[in-house]
């Protein structure tokens, strides 16, 4: 603080600088408040009025405003008290920010709080940041909850004035409006939860929510406002995001709120438009998704209809309406309800009409009509009510069923089927549902006894498994049948579309085993009533688990039941040809047809001619005393004479393909052997590789030219070898050109060894291979170093009688011109050529 000037001084120097500093420090002390005290916000504007009375320029102001902060610096460092410490770093923080209001721009330079005090920017920001907060803080408090279009605009001044962020300011704004609807939801929530006890309070719940409406519409109609750079920024909708509304705890109570809200706008029994707006404003300021309030929305909308609905009907007005579409389609638009929705409705009364008329277990006729009425009041289409009527009834009638079933075969009595033939009747079920129903439970058993028939230890236990299915299914399942349809079940049911014709049956007649399954009609009179095939295992088992089923209780019927004995022997102890009838039986609950049927006796009939005949063509030859054995084997088992020939082909092919094949790979097979196969109608190309085939002709081609004759017959190698052999003529070709090419050049390099050798036939035979390979591939003429050597080649190959055409070719190949072919022919025509053989033997 500036010392005061004393005594004469004083008085001389009391309009002097130093005495208006000392004034000025003690007024700037005096009106900054010290400690937790906040600031009023006039401070600044004090302060400058005085520095203007005073006369002080700002240098020494400022210089002024810098003393009084060291000495709020000096005792904040001076005491020993943390809370002193606290207020004194209050006190600085209010100075620095009033002297920044006081000073405006000018303050970065006239007030070095950094150098002087050693504080950061970053401080000095949170000083006039926390101070101004304070100071727009009590201005939103006087706002109050009206909304007022000055008060405002003095707001958005304040905060100018108060050197306020504008993104601080617009957080402050909407913070302050959240609280003033969160007193209102407040207030509302304390009205709902006294709704018992307090008179009234529906109403008073919807005033508290129209004050949040009223409030939040003022807020944007202001924000709308052509002039609203001059109000407060964050100025808008209001949201309870960020507040104390903000948590899962919470949403629940805005969400009865907004049910409230949703109920009172249906209060006239219908939705205005102002009321959708109201609910899609209150929506945003809870915050609610838009999922949890279509399903509030659709919830009370559902509430309404079926009110609205239950008067309409009460009173007459939908049954004197002239179309009751267009009545009910018009009151959906009354309600902004979704038609498909309100079509659930209907389908949820008339289900619940529907139970009430089935309590008792029976459809009166009185109950038809008022279901008749209900459904034609309501629009409901026939599908709709099917589906209902096959749900519910079908509930009641598939209990009835399950119990038939269970009761067993011994349990299925006259009590019982009184039980059936009133559920099939009174419940009025359609036929088709009916059946759905009894063929899932019934077809439930049969997958039990064939899952217990596959897990059986051996073929008979199995077999005993499956037994017990048919005779479920004649004694129970046909008779429930015939319950259900009303029909005594001594009538047949209607032949199947898919079973085969009697004449394509018959050609299998002479299977043993499959004619065995057709019971005579004097059987047929004995045993009563035919077993029911309507219900199948068809789409419960693939076609492959079904023919197994029927084939092991097939072997059963042939083998019949067998008993263990010692050493692994067994014996047959009970062998009984009904079982063939009731292996018919099992073919019809299996969903075999008559196709499927024959195909598994065929098998197993083919299986046992071919393990025999196996043992009897065992080296795959035929002979009379052999094909005498076959037959009296096909007429024991029954097979057709087509399938026993294709069997006894088979196996004849098979033994035949052995032997073929081996040969072949030794070598021991010729062309012409093949060509006699295949005119026997041998099918060679799947019994011989075409690798193998390849390899025959190719080795034929070399010994035709290495054979010595030079004959090449064209038509023969290009036609029909690849022929017998069946391999492709153009790869035929393309062996035969290589393999030439190669063997051309070879003959004649062995005719000159053979030459020096002095194998005379061996040389003419070369010289033959030479013109065979020609022939396959004509050639240009060759060379040889030797002159001398080649016409010998020539003069010898002449004593050999040849033709004339091999001896022209062989004088082109050679490359001899006419002079000295002609020469070469005298000579040896005259006898005087001769390799000097016997020369060297005599001299010898």
């Amino acid at each position: 603080m500036p010392p005061r000037p004393q005594g004469t001084q004083y008085r001389k120097e009391e309009s002097s600088e130093k005495y208006r500093s000392f004034l000025f420090y003690g007024y700037v002390s005096s009106i900054i408040p010290s400690g937790n005290e906040d600031l009023k916000g006039d401070e600044a504007e004090s302060i400058i009025k005085f520095k203007k009375a005073l006369g002080i320029d700002d240098p020494d102001a400022a210089a002024v405003h810098i003393e009084i902060g060291r000495r709020i610096f000096r005792q904040r460092l001076e005491t020993g008290d943390r809370d002193a410490v606290i207020e004194e770093r209050r006190a600085f923080q209010k100075l620095v920010y009033v002297s920044n209001l006081v000073f405006g721009d000018a303050s970065t330079f006239l007030l070095p709080w950094k150098r002087v005090f050693k504080v950061t920017d970053a401080q000095v920001e949170v000083a006039v940041r926390d101070n101004a907060q304070r100071l727009f803080q009590s201005r939103l408090s006087s706002l109050g909850k009206d909304v007022d279009e000055k008060k405002l605009m003095d707001l958005r001044e304040a905060q100018l004035k108060l050197k306020l962020p504008d993104e601080i300011a617009a957080d402050m704004f909407r913070d302050y409006t959240r609280k003033q609807i969160e007193e209102y939801i407040s207030s509302a929530l304390e009205v709902m939860k006294s709704q018992g006890r307090v008179r009234g309070s529906a109403l008073k719940v919807t005033e508290e929510l129209n004050k949040i409406l009223a409030y939040n519409q003022a807020l944007i109609d202001l924000k709308n406002n052509s002039d609203k750079e001059r109000l407060p920024l964050g100025i808008g909708s209001v949201s309870v995001l960020g507040g104390e509304y903000d948590s899962d705890r919470k949403i629940d109570e805005l969400r009865q709120l907004y049910r409230a809200c949703v109920t009172e706008a249906f209060s006239s029994g219908r939705l205005e438009d102002d009321k959708v707006a109201a609910l899609n404003q209150l929506k945003n300021i809870f915050s609610l998704g838009n999922r949890e309030t279509e399903q509030i929305m659709l919830e009370i909308t559902t509430k309404v209809y079926r009110r609205r609905l239950s008067q309409v009907v009460s009173g007459g007005d939908l049954e004197a309406a002239p179309s009751k579409a267009v009545f009910l389609q018009n009151l959906c638009d009354e309600l902004r309800f979704d038609p498909q929705k309100a079509s659930e409705v209907h389908e949820d009364i008339y289900r619940q009409k529907l139970q009430q008329c089935v309590a008792d277990g029976n459809l009166s006729k009185e109950d038809v009509a008022a279901l008749l009425r209900l459904r034609v009041l309501l629009c409901i289409p026939q599908q709709t009510v099917d589906t209902a009527h096959a749900d519910i009834c079908g509930r009641l009638f598939q209990k009835v069923v399950d119990e038939a079933i269970s009761a067993g075969i011994d349990g299925y009595d006259s009590e019982m089927k009184a039980k059936v033939q009133k559920a099939a009747q009174g419940l009025r079920l359609t036929k088709e549902a009916a059946m759905a129903i009894t063929s899932k439970a019934v077809r439930s058993v049969f997958v039990n006894y064939v899952k217990r028939a596959r897990t059986a230890e051996s073929r008979t236990e199995s077999a005993r498994e499956l037994k017990k299915m048919i005779f479920f299914n004649n004694i129970v399942v046909t008779q429930l049948l015939a319950d259900i349809k009303g029909e005594s079940p001594d009538v047949s049911p209607e032949p199947s579309k898919e079973e085969p014709k009697q004449d394509e049956e018959d050609e299998w007649d002479s299977l043993e085993t499959w004619r065995k399954t057709k019971p005579s009609k004097e059987l047929e009179d004995k045993l009563g009533a035919e077993a029911q095939s309507e219900i199948t295992l068809k789409d419960d088992l693939s076609l492959r688990d079904r023919t197994d089923l029927y084939r092991t209780y097939l072997l059963y019927c042939i083998s019949g039941e067998t008993t263990g004995l010692p050493f692994g022997t067994q014996i047959v102890t009970k062998k009984d040809n009904r079982e063939y009838l009731r292996l018919g039986q099992l073919g019809g609950i299996l969903g075999l047809t008559s196709k499927e049927v024959v195909d598994v006796h065929r098998s197993l009939a083919e299986q046992a001619f071919r393990q025999q005949a196996q043992v009897i063509l065992a080296d795959g030859q035929l002979s009379k005393a052999r094909i005498e054995q076959l037959n009296e084997l096909q007429k024991q088992v029954g097979l057709p004479s087509e399938s026993a020939q294709k069997v006894i082909k088979s196996i004849t092919s098979t033994r035949i393909s052995g032997a073929i094949e081996a040969a072949v790979s030794q070598g021991k097979m010729t062309i012409g052997q093949i060509r006699e196969l295949r005119e026997a109608n041998v099918d060679l190309d799947n019994i011989i590789a075409k690798e193998v085939r390849e390899n025959l002709f190719k080795k034929t081609i070399d010994e035709i030219f290495s054979s010595g004759t030079g004959d090449f017959n064209e038509e023969e190698v290009y036609e029909r070898f690849p022929a017998d052999l069946g391999i492709d003529v153009s790869k035929a070709k393309k062996i035969v050109l290589d393999l030439a090419k190669e063997r051309l050049s070879n003959s004649l390099v062995q005719a000159v060894a053979l030459l020096r050798q002095r194998n005379l036939s061996g040389v003419v035979s070369s010289l033959n291979n030479l013109l065979a390979c020609d022939k396959a591939v004509p050639a240009e003429p060759l060379s040889w170093s030797v002159p001398e050597e080649v016409s010998d080649l020539f003069s010898l190959y002449l004593k050999n009688n040849p033709s004339e055409e091999k001896i022209a070719r062989l004088q082109y190949l050679l490359g001899i011109n006419d002079s000295t072919a002609l020469s070469l022919k005298q000579s040896v025509k005259a006898g005087a050529f001769t390799l000097g053989v016997e020369e060297e033997e005599f001299i010898f």
